[in-house]
């Protein structure tokens, strides 16, 4: 069985979103855990590959490296007969990339001439409509996004800001075009090319719409966009549709499950996530300046988590800060300071958990979750059922552990409580 597409996800809740949505599309998919090498086992049985990276925010160079690393690998040892650079649907990036730069690397190793660039998650709220992109009806430099801590993003045109980052010329195939069909994708594609356009922007502002453009870029080499355009390409070759209530997968039993949420994430979403959970379980707020100075600071959390796991409902450690908080934390210790030492702590905290026999890892932020699977040494991941569209439950082909890997701005409110609904 030829492994159909190979994807290089910029962060790793990136990865599980887009494998969650090809799974609920009918597909057999395994998400491997940093970059492959010669010694990394070529999953069988398998309809796509995800590769979990955490180049979403690193230095240029260390994200085109990683890349193409794990292109190479993708194409040359494993034989994915087409390459997906996953990012946020919410085009999480600067102007100097690292969307851009990673793009255009991938196209110099596929000789690729024209590539689409299609982030829309509609089912999420994330639409394209004249080359804007829109979060939850609202532009996204007015969704919240541009107050992002690592990312801001102030502009919504993504023809503009791909611009800015690449080498090329960014164009557009507008909603009209779209609904033509696959067909008027493809011409426009041409037409594009003809100009020497090398990124062609997808409006997108349904699920369906996604369907013609996986139809009409069936054959180029390298795909970017968000995990709605996995979903439909999983859909166009199973001729199973992606549904929003759809449970396929395994999900954590509910026998011995000892479980701990970790939130990193700032946005806003998730600051009202961590308010509803902490107004029904027990939760912890990290101290920054604790996280700095305090050497044993770790060893303090990992214990008011095991003294407060067994109340029926997992205790919560959270960095989690509304935007002006967050702002006088960045002002006081430096962004990227404060920044690399929440995800440090995190990472101490669940190596210390696991000796105490947690199994269950509810993590959100893509950083913070990037952390805690490499501090668990994770390797591989299994698939599971959907706890949201975008967040599956995963588990550790190898330890068995779970783990949930949830985007910021992902879920409702209740998303804490909601995941472990699911095995309690």
């Amino acid at each position: 069985m030829s492994i159909q597409l190979g994807v290089i996800a910029d962060d790793f809740t990136g990865a599980t979103d887009i494998a969650g949505f090809m799974v609920q599309s009918g597909w057999k998919v395994v998400q491997l855990l940093n970059e492959p090498d010669e010694n990394t086992a070529v999953p069988q049985d398998v309809d796509a590959i995800v590769v979990s990276l955490k180049s979403r925010s690193c230095p240029v160079d260390e994200a085109v490296n990683a890349s193409l690393t794990t292109c190479d690998w993708l194409k040359n040892i494993a034989g994915c007969q087409q390459i997906f650079f996953k990012y946020c649907s919410t085009f999480d990036s600067t102007a100097k990339g690292n969307i851009g730069p990673v793009t255009d690397a991938l196209m110099h190793m596929l000789k690729a001439d024209i590539t689409v660039i299609t982030p829309a998650l509609p089912v999420n709220g994330r639409t394209v409509i004249h080359g804007h992109l829109f979060v939850n009806g609202k532009l996204l430099n007015q969704s919240g996004m541009q107050d992002h801590p690592v990312t801001p993003m102030t502009d919504a045109n993504l023809l503009r800001v791909m611009e800015k980052q690449a080498q090329g010329h960014a164009g557009l195939i507008d909603l009209v075009t779209v609904e033509l069909g696959a067909e008027a994708i493809k011409a426009q594609l041409s037409a594009l090319q003809n100009q020497g356009i090398r990124y062609a922007v997808t409006d997108a502002i349904t699920m369906e719409n996604l369907l013609p453009i996986a139809q009409a870029t069936k054959d180029l080499p390298l795909l970017t966009g968000g995990s709605g355009l996995g979903a439909a390409i999983a859909t166009v070759k199973t001729g199973i549709a992606w549904q929003r209530n759809t449970t396929l997968g395994e999900k954590p039993p509910s026998a011995q499950r000892k479980a701990v949420i970790l939130s990193g994430s700032c946005s806003q979403m998730t600051n009202a996530q961590v308010n509803a959970y902490a107004a029904i379980a027990p939760s912890h707020q990290v101290d920054i300046g604790q996280c700095l100075s305090h050497p044993e600071y770790a060893k303090v959390l990992s214990a008011w988590a095991v003294e407060n796991q067994s109340t029926g409902l997992a205790p919560m450690l959270y960095a989690t800060l509304p935007a002006d908080k967050l702002k006088q934390i960045q002002q006081q210790y430096g962004v990227q300071q404060s920044s690399e030492s929440v995800e440090k702590l995190f990472g101490e905290v669940v190596i210390l958990l696991k000796q105490h026999g947690f199994n269950t890892f509810i993590i959100a932020g893509g950083e913070t979750s990037g952390k805690v699977v490499q501090s668990l040494g994770t390797q591989q991941l299994s698939i599971g059922a959907p706890i949201v569209p975008g967040v599956p439950w995963v588990k550790d082909r190898l330890s068995g552990d779970w783990l949930a890997l949830k985007s910021g701005n992902f879920g409702q409110e209740n998303f804490f409580q909601q995941a472990q609904e699911m095995y309690l």
